[in-house]
């Protein structure tokens, strides 16, 4: 399908505004007779459409794989965008949310809050903000990430780096946050649920000069909750504000900054032991925590950024974005570890002070924009990013004596508070890196497109890590790009594309040299449609995401006790996604995603049997006819059975024998119901787990320190939103 250029949408209403308003004035001279006009109003938005102002579950366009902006049967990677629309009919107030209704992401919550994700069988590491991001330090994301700031949320599975350089073959999740609009809004919704649950967020927006060339949008709120979870509360503030200012016609000036805390009691460090010594697996209520009355897990977030975009000559324009990411982390926190025995004795107590804090500067630069060759338009895309991450965490311990645990069913969180400070060990390291790349859309014909890119990184890490060197360097490491698609007909497509992405190693070999980086392939082919007059997108995609390269021990150095390594094949994945999103009929929005996964190691043999080899996800509303305003909606998601070999039983009649920790294929039910009850009101009602399904979420952590938790049972909220 030829893409014509954005700049042509653009200049048409226009041009089609300079005829219009002609016409009338050449009849009027030659009838020599003078005619009044009417006012005619021009606009035009710069960039795609947010998704908030189209109410829908699809996009026109995203530009999360190459910066380039695509359209669904344009980019030739799998791509999930969960819309304003979808966040808001299911009450998806934080980012756990919003993937667990992504397709092939699985959401890893080892704690309350510090939580993991995966696609793929990789963990997710690179996050992004409107484009631009750096890879998580720790490969999670700590506190409650709330979507109130956000418009969107794009996830680009598979390696994906052009835009990211490193970090793993998993996926790339975009948060999209919301911008001004040129005319006034303004919205409250208010939130009250189980357990004692409190939120109100609201939103201005509108334009602050009486021209419009300056726009600002505040965005702010609250949220309050206990728990099903034993002594556990969180607490929640949030703030946005961003400011859009016209320098020009050509040129747009905007600032943004936000900050969020998000402060628990009581919360899981850890989680509850999964098993006994003698191999059998614990079954504690869902209420269960191993936290103390005086635990305490408090993160904040500063988001701040600076964009300029500048429009040129031939639609070609250039935006500079200078970003900073800083989180604080300050807990104290309790941990219950090792196994129990069969009577629930047997595990100690590992109270930490625990501080963190992570800043991340980044400048970006790039500019597109179409050119002609060989009689056709193309797409070129070049750019250069520079980052500096910096992190240092401090963890301090006790040395005071520790009275002995109780078994669990017996625990209330009354526990004496020690001190903390006899010994410490902690993180102090910070990441360089410098990088240009450069995509270009190639249009081969009316039907064959190709995607041709290539990043070079320079990456330069020095500091230590609770005793590790993090010192390394990386000059110049090449990430391709590359993909083709081809337009069927005017509602279908075929692609295929190849990208790479890498992970620095800080290990040596026997010569005592870096090893290379990881490297990330993936490879992928698929068929994506439109339907309805480009109202559903379609996917079908086939993958295979390979890791080569990794490190493994092989011997220990002459004259030593130091170990060497070696680089060797890694893991390897394959499997199937589908999706189907889209506004079926007027009435009915629906989201559907399915993913197969197998994941082996490099003998061929399983590999990473806590991840769900099928994933669903099912959502949908209806707008109920014959009762004007009122909307029905459901949400279903399935897994399948999922497993960790946890070791040996060490006591009982199964001494000896290999511990296997299991959760069977579940589902969870969500229902929903919206009805307009007034002119600009709403009341929506969401209830979560209607069946009251009993899960473990998750058994990513395995051996001694194996440890998971319930995830909650049926619970309700009700928003009642008022909107201008």
């Amino acid at each position: 399908m030829s893409r014509v250029p954005e700049f042509l949408f653009r200049r048409k209403p226009l041009f089609t505004a300079i005829v219009c308003a002609t016409l009338p004035a050449f009849a009027s001279a030659q009838e020599n007779e003078p005619t009044a006009l009417e006012a005619l109003t021009v606009s035009a938005q710069r960039g795609p459409v947010s998704s908030e102002a189209t109410g829908s579950y699809t996009t026109d366009t995203t530009s999360s794989s190459t910066k380039l902006e695509l359209g669904h049967r344009e980019t030739p990677q799998a791509v999930t965008v969960v819309t304003r629309e979808q966040m808001d009919d299911f009450a998806q107030d934080d980012i756990n949310d919003v993937l667990e209704g992504t397709t092939g992401v699985t959401v890893e919550s080892v704690e309350t809050d510090r939580t993991y994700y995966t696609s793929r069988g990789f963990d997710i590491n690179n996050f992004q903000y409107d484009g631009v991001g750096l890879p998580a330090v720790y490969d999670n994301v700590q506190g409650e990430l709330d979507t109130a700031f956000f418009d969107r949320v794009e996830v680009v599975r598979g390696a994906n780096g052009l835009m990211a350089g490193s970090g793993n073959p998993a996926a790339t999740v975009n948060f999209i946050r919301k911008r001004p609009t040129a005319e006034t809004n303004a919205s409250v919704k208010v939130t009250g649920g189980s357990w004692e649950k409190k939120r109100m967020v609201g939103d201005v927006s509108g334009a602050v000069s009486e021209s419009g060339a300056v726009r600002g949008r505040v965005v702010a709120g609250y949220e309050d909750k206990d728990s099903y979870l034993d002594r556990y509360s969180n607490e929640k503030q949030m703030f946005y504000g961003v400011l859009e200012a016209d320098l020009s016609d050509t040129t747009l000036l905007t600032l943004g900054h936000s900050i969020q805390t998000s402060n628990t009691d009581s919360p899981l460090w850890g989680a509850l032991p999964l098993f006994y010594t003698d191999g059998t697996a614990t079954d504690f209520s869902r209420s269960t925590s191993t936290s103390t009355d005086w635990s305490y897990w408090d993160n904040t977030q500063y988001n701040s950024f600076v964009e300029l975009q500048q429009e040129l000559a031939g639609g070609w324009q250039v935006k500079g974005t200078v970003f900073r990411l800083e989180n604080d982390s300050d807990s104290e926190l309790f941990y219950w570890f090792g196994t129990p025995e069969p009577d629930g004795t047997g595990v100690a107590p590992y109270p930490s002070q625990y501080d963190l804090n992570t800043t991340q500067v980044v400048f970006d630069l790039y500019a597109s924009g179409p050119f002609s060759f060989g009689n056709r338009t193309h797409e070129l895309v070049v750019g250069t990013n520079w980052s500096r991450s910096e992190t240092e965490d401090l963890s301090l311990f006790t040395s005071d004596t520790l009275p002995p645990l109780p078994p669990l069913e017996q625990w209330t969180g009354d526990y004496p508070r020690p001190s903390f400070g006899a010994t410490s060990s902690g993180s102090d390291w910070i990441d360089r890196e410098k990088s240009a790349y450069a995509a270009t859309r190639w249009s081969l014909t009316d039907s064959l497109a190709a995607i041709t890119g290539v990043r070079l990184t320079w990456l330069n890490s020095k500091g230590n890590s609770y005793g590790l060197s993090k010192a390394t360097s990386y000059d110049a490491v090449e990430t391709p790009y590359a993909g083709l698609i081809y337009d069927l007909n005017n509602d279908h497509s075929v692609y295929a594309s190849y990208t790479e992405i890498f992970t620095p190693q800080t290990e040596v070999d026997i010569n005592l040299d870096r090893l290379d980086p990881i490297d990330g392939v993936n490879y992928e082919v698929g068929l994506k449609s439109e339907f309805l007059n480009d109202r559903v997108n379609t996917t079908v995609a086939l993958f295979q995401v390979e890791q080569q390269n990794v490190a493994e021990a092989a011997g220990t150095l002459s004259g030593s006790s130091d170990t060497y390594y070696r680089g060797v094949d890694g893991l390897q994945s394959e499997g199937v996604e589908l999706e189907f999103v889209g506004d079926v009929t007027d009435r009915i929005q629906l989201f559907a995603g399915y993913t197969w996964v197998n994941i082996e190691d490099a003998d061929g043999n399983s590999a990473k049997p806590s991840v769900p080899e099928h994933l669903a996800q099912l959502r949908g509303t209806w707008k109920v006819p014959g009762v004007e305003g009122l909307e029905l909606g459901s949400q279903v998601r399935w897994q399948s059975s999922i497993s960790q070999d946890q070791g040996e039983a060490t006591t009982g009649p199964n001494a000896g024998s290999t511990i296997t920790t299991e959760q069977d294929s579940y589902a969870v039910v969500d229902l929903m119901a919206s009805y307009d009850f007034a002119r600009d009101w709403n009341a929506t009602l969401n209830v979560n787990n209607v069946t009251d399904e009993k899960y473990i979420e998750s058994l990513k952590k395995f051996g001694a320190f194996a440890q998971g938790f319930y995830g909650a049972p049926t619970n309700a909220s009700l928003t009642v939103s008022w909107v201008y």
